[in-house]
């Protein structure tokens, strides 16, 4: 392993973007093209391209968990393949159903390519993770994709909340909290899981790096809907209050839909009208979030998940994996990433 958090990062991308490659490669022409522009690997003609590409966070959480239980990581690589495709299944259709222009600073796919081709990329994706752990000869593969299927069901029914809170006027925080747990967190859970099961651990170790993912992905998307409205967009590589423009009920926007002041009435009112909100309006939107105190409880809800997490890591051997771990999750955590 090496030293340094992101050195981590760029050390398990280094892992496992040749086997990922290796998968996509085997892909339909037509699908191929979409994913690997998708991925940042060439543009939309097919051309040899340096763009960004995610932080490979899942996967990391795989390779990472199967050695914090004494495993190889590298014998845990097909996981965290499979786990990375099923996250940019996820990102190609979110981009769709949200209407989403921009990716990590450069056009989403399906406004390039159309939205059907975009949806049957994001399936192929699927199908292919599903693939790569089938044919991995590894023992655990049965198990794994049953794991990882059942994640996907819960993603997908998160997402389908997501999209329904878009046409209610009410959301409440628990159901908003559940809606999370299945469209981010049911997969962090299933990378550190697969990671464990796959690291040949006995189950009650790879069902506490479950609660170490799960609520390491709640708190990702506590920090991720803070960033959502109060982000960089050099960072984000999305507008400026984007989740605002789409009036999605993020998680610190419920808060302060359901916080009962007049802050969070006035912002009810905005988020009701039928009109795209101005620019000045949405900077006011803002505003009332955080006078609601919408900001504050976000912030203070990923922190203490951040701390169950560490607590669950705790409940492992110590290792140097299990404190990169720790790092990782410290680290995915920060509110200017």
């Amino acid at each position: 392993m090496h030293a340094g958090t992101r050195e981590t990062l760029a050390w398990s991308r280094a892992v496992v973007n040749p086997a990922l490659r290796e998968a996509v490669d085997t892909l339909p022409t037509s699908m191929r093209r979409i994913a690997g522009y998708h991925l940042g690997w060439w543009d939309q003609l097919g051309a040899r391209s340096a763009a960004p590409s995610g932080k490979a966070l899942r996967p990391t959480l795989v390779l990472l968990s199967a050695a914090a239980v004494g495993g190889s990581p590298r014998e845990a690589l097909p996981a965290g393949v499979a786990v990375e495709l099923v996250h940019n299944f996820s990102l190609l259709h979110d981009d769709v159903m949200d209407g989403d222009l921009t990716r990590r600073h450069r056009p989403t796919a399906w406004s390039l390519f159309g939205i059907g081709p975009a949806i049957l990329a994001g399936d192929s994706l699927l199908t292919l993770a599903l693939d790569v752990l089938a044919s991995s000869g590894h023992p655990s593969a049965g198990p794994g994709l049953r794991m990882i299927s059942a994640a996907v069901q819960e993603l997908v029914d998160g997402q389908c909340a997501d999209m329904d809170f878009e046409q209610r006027t009410t959301v409440d925080l628990a159901e908003c909290e559940g809606m999370a747990a299945g469209k981010t967190a049911a997969l962090m859970g299933c990378a550190a899981a697969l990671g464990g099961l796959f690291g040949g651990a006995p189950p009650e170790h790879v069902e506490r790096l479950r609660l170490f993912g799960e609520q390491l992905g709640l708190a990702f998307q506590h920090v991720d809907d803070l960033l959502g409205i109060w982000g960089d967009p050099a960072v984000t590589g999305k507008p400026v209050f984007s989740d605002l423009r789409n009036r999605k009920k993020s998680l610190p926007v419920v808060a302060a839909l359901t916080s009962g002041g007049a802050a969070g009435e006035e912002l009810a009112h905005l988020y009701r009208r039928t009109a795209q909100l101005t620019d000045d309006e949405l900077t006011h939107a803002a505003k009332l979030i955080d006078d609601a105190g919408g900001r504050a409880w976000s912030q203070a809800q990923a922190d203490g998940l951040l701390t169950h997490a560490l607590a669950r890591l705790d409940e492992l051997a110590p290792s140097p994996a299990a404190t990169e771990l720790a790092d990782l999750a410290r680290l995915v955590t920060r509110r200017d990433n």
